[in-house]
Order: C-alpha cells, then structure tokens, then sequence
C-alpha cells in the first residue's frame, strides 16, 4: 500500500480506528478555533433595544442644549422698557403680529479705528437709518415686508408735521412706534433696532451673505467698492450696500429696495440648517444676534423664532406707495400717496394680501 502509486485524483483522508476516531497524531477534522492574535470571528450586532436606548439619549442631550439655548438667548435680550406702552387713541390689536424693524446709525461698540475701517463718520448720538413694518399674517399667507422711508413727511403726535426718522431723534424708540402706528393705522406688536456694529458681527458670524448685486457701485462715503453680479459679502461690505445713497434715479428709494434685499438675505443665511445645525455658527450667531439687538420688554427667544422664520419665509416686499414732495422739518421731505397708502395698511390691518396694483407702484 505504502510506495504505490495511488489511484483517482480525490484527496487522502486519515485513517480511523475502529471507533471512528483519527489515529493519533492526526489534525481534528472538527472546525478549528482562531489562532492568539489570528484574526477574529464576526463582531456581533447591537440589539434593537441598545439602538434604541442610544437614540433616547442623543435626544435628550439635544433637548437639554435647546432649552439650555433658549434660556441663555433669553437672558442676554436687551429689553427697552415701555416702547410699546399703551396711549390714548392707539389702534386696536389686530389679526396677525407686526414688527417695527429699525436700523439705527449708533457708532455704540466699534473703536475708532473700526469707524475708520467702515466709513461710519464720527456722528454722535443716534439716528434711525432704516425703518421696516413686517406684517406675520395668522394664516398659511406669506408674510409682508413695507419699507417705511426715514425722510417721508408725517405728523408726529405732539410735534406737528415732520420727517419720519425726526421721531427718532426727538422721542426714542417710543415716540417712532407711536407715531408709525398712528400714521399707518397699524398696531405694533414688537419692536427691534440693531446698530451699525451689531450689523457687522451678525453677517460676519453666518460667514457673510450672498448678494445679487444689480449695478457696480464706487462709494467712498460708504466705504464700499462693488461690481455688478452675484457675490459674497462680509459685514463690511454689507453695511456699506445698505447704506450708500449711490445708483438709481430715487437714490433713497434704491437704498430701502437694498435693505430689503439685505435684510431677506441675511435671515436666510442665519436661518439654513447649515448654520443652526453646526455649532461654530450658531453660537456666535446667537451671540452677535443678542449683543446686537434691542426689543421691546415683551418680546422674548419665542418671539425672535417666528420673526426668524418668517423672513426666512420670503416676504412680499414693497414700499410706502409715494407721489412728489413736500417741505417738513425744515427740508424736503418725500409725500405719501395718501390712497394707496391707506389701501396698504388696510390691507395689512384686515389680514389680507397687499392688492397687486399697490404692490406694483411700490
């Protein structure tokens, strides 16, 4: 048996003893276990129950850091006391919430050489730049952004006829609430006013903002050097854009179109799962945003969500339908078109679409 040659190609297999078992000294024919340091057997699955029980707990790290957020943002809103206090003759609540948005020209927070860097000038005391009615309908309706031209000739209660942004100079926040609402017919629920230096930070810590940019501009004044098309800006560059007077033959006319566009822009950015989500964003967004901004008393870290949402809602935007001039505050001032105005606040009173043709001549 033993130096023959073996017949058929199949492989040998040990001979076995009378019990069936190998002979002695043969390999087991059973399957082997891994050898020390060998490599290792299929890991074995979590259980539904262990996945589920990790998913509860990120849950609730991530509840617990939401409302630990909400607190904190809450504690650093700065509130002005009594802006929307009540008065003798105040228009009624009415269906939806109103924000009066103010951008003011306070130089508060940036350093001389920062005033220098942005071309802000060295104006002391503190003036209103910009003035927004945003109209948040009950309904599913899209929300509704009025820009309210600084140099319109109004009445303001108590101190005749003047331009708007007088109010402002003369009274504080208060006597501007008051006197839009008694102008435009319209209660104000809330009330928020961000600064030249709040501006910056804010767009800086989204990471900047993309603008459509629909004419090169060249304006020394604002310190702001653009070309025409897409493009990304920083705060800078951003607060220069809404501030020029440069382009258009209604220069301030062009400007409130801009800040609307900048405004719908910016809370766009700062409301993108991409900046929420990620907290190297979102803190120093929320941090700027409160450093930022004053509110009225009333309003709180709920109340700023729903104006977030809102504008990240793509507004309706127009302006306070005009027509010529008049002479208020001991200058030109630009006149209202008293019909399509009232037919403007109506609409935004009653809770319904602003008509087309209003919109249009806006």
């Amino acid at each position: 048996m033993y130096g023959r040659q073996r017949s058929g190609n199949g492989p040998v297999r040990p001979l076995k003893t009378s019990k069936g078992e190998p002979p002695a000294g043969a390999p087991p024919s059973g399957p082997r276990l891994p050898a020390a340091g060998g490599p290792k057997g299929p890991r074995r699955r979590p259980s539904g129950r262990t996945i589920a029980k990790i998913v509860a707990a990120v849950l609730v790290v991530l509840l617990v850091a939401a409302v630990g957020m909400f607190f904190w943002i809450n504690s650093r809103l700065a509130g002005i006391e009594g802006v929307l206090d009540d008065y003798e003759g105040r228009p009624a609540d009415t269906p939806g919430t109103n924000w009066l948005l103010v951008g003011s020209d306070s130089r508060k927070g940036l350093s001389a050489a920062q005033r220098r860097k942005l071309a802000t000038g060295r104006s002391a005391g503190q003036r209103t730049d910009s003035m927004m009615l945003l109209h948040i309908p009950e309904g599913g309706d899209r929300p509704t952004l009025v820009s309210l031209p600084r140099d319109s000739a109004v009445t303001i209660p108590g101190k005749g006829r003047n331009k708007l942004n007088a109010a402002y100079a003369i009274g504080g926040p208060k006597l501007l609430a008051q006197t839009v609402e008694t102008v435009t017919g319209v209660h104000v629920d809330h009330y928020m006013e961000i600064g030249f230096a709040g501006f910056v930070g804010i767009v800086d810590a989204v990471g900047g903002v993309e603008i459509d940019v629909r004419a090169a501009v060249d304006d020394p004044k604002a310190g702001l050097k653009l070309k025409k098309g897409r493009q990304l800006l920083d705060g800078g560059q951003a607060l220069g854009y809404v501030r020029t007077r440069k382009g258009g033959a209604l220069p301030d006319f062009e400007r409130t179109k801009r800040q609307r566009q900048f405004l719908g822009a910016v809370v766009k950015k700062a409301a993108s799962p991409g900046v929420l989500l990620n907290p190297f964003t979102s803190i120093p967004l929320a941090m700027s945003a409160t450093e930022a901004v004053t509110v009225d008393d009333g309003t709180g870290a709920f109340d700023m969500l729903s104006l977030g949402l809102a504008m990240g809602d793509s507004p309706v935007t127009t302006v306070v339908p005009f027509g010529g001039s008049e002479i208020a505050g001991g200058g030109t001032a630009v006149k209202w078109d008293r019909a399509k105005a009232i037919r403007l606040f109506d609409a935004l009173k009653e809770d319904k679409p602003v008509p087309k043709d209003i919109l249009d001549a806006g």
